[in-house]
């Protein structure tokens, strides 16, 4: 026969039971997201065949890392991950995903633009199933309407990659350079060159964005395995 102090107690416990407002589904890769009104049909920059994807036959099956280089105007995308050795067991390098921008046409007002780039970066996730963002930080120049505009592009994709559920990354732009190129005053061309030559790519990945974003990516990989041999 239960004591008092069993009743009491398996009151208690129903009570808070009921008290507990139920928790919300998490959005993730897994659920559905919530549906989004109909925006203007995302336009892309023409790649050339071959470029925008990872050539026939690779054999890597890490984490993919999605990079992004924020811009209202052009947002830069790169999704990279860690191609394993011979035996399976071991890094063996970097393979190239995907890479490519999303634009919006000017002249179209900025909430819209937003939309179009949130529709997009949710598209690519759906299709790619990053496990990881990578995004540049926002870098205060002269301009400092560009930087606002920068700002809200950044907004977008922290939004879009938190409701996916991803793991985010900031970095800053000479934190990139010199984790890519070695120097944290690297130009463009040098950039470029080294995210080629790291991806064993047959040509340097266009536009600009594209390849700015492949380096955010590829700054986050190096990051992580310098973070996984036991350093900071």
């Amino acid at each position: 026969m239960p004591s008092r102090l069993d009743e009491l107690t398996e009151k208690a416990r129903r009570t808070l039971a009921r008290s507990q407002p139920s928790r919300p589904a998490q959005i993730g890769p897994e659920n559905t997201m919530p549906a989004l009104p109909t925006s203007t049909p995302l336009p892309t920059s023409p790649l050339p065949p071959g470029r925008a994807r990872a050539p026939a036959g690779t054999s890597g099956s890490g984490e993919i890392i999605l990079g992004i280089d924020p811009g209202t105007a052009t947002m830069g995308y790169g999704l990279v991950r860690v191609r394993l050795g011979a035996r399976g067991d071991s890094p063996g390098g970097y393979e190239l995903v995907a890479y490519g921008t999303l634009t919006t046409p000017a002249g179209v007002p900025t909430e819209r633009r937003l939309l179009t780039l949130y529709t997009g970066l949710r598209e690519l996730m759906r299709t790619h199933r990053p496990s990881h963002a990578a995004v540049e930080q926002l870098f205060f120049g002269k301009n400092v309407t560009t930087a606002v505009t920068v700002g809200q592009a950044r907004g977008v994709a922290l939004l879009a990659a938190a409701e996916f559920g991803l793991s985010i990354s900031e970095y800053k732009p000479a934190e990139i350079k010199f984790t890519v190129a070695g120097f944290g005053r690297a130009g463009k061309p040098q950039i470029q060159r080294m995210v080629q030559t790291l991806l064993n790519l047959d040509a340097i990945p266009r536009p600009d964005d594209a390849a700015d974003a492949l380096a955010v990516a590829l700054c986050h990989l190096r990051h992580a395995r310098v973070r996984a041999l036991g350093f900071r």
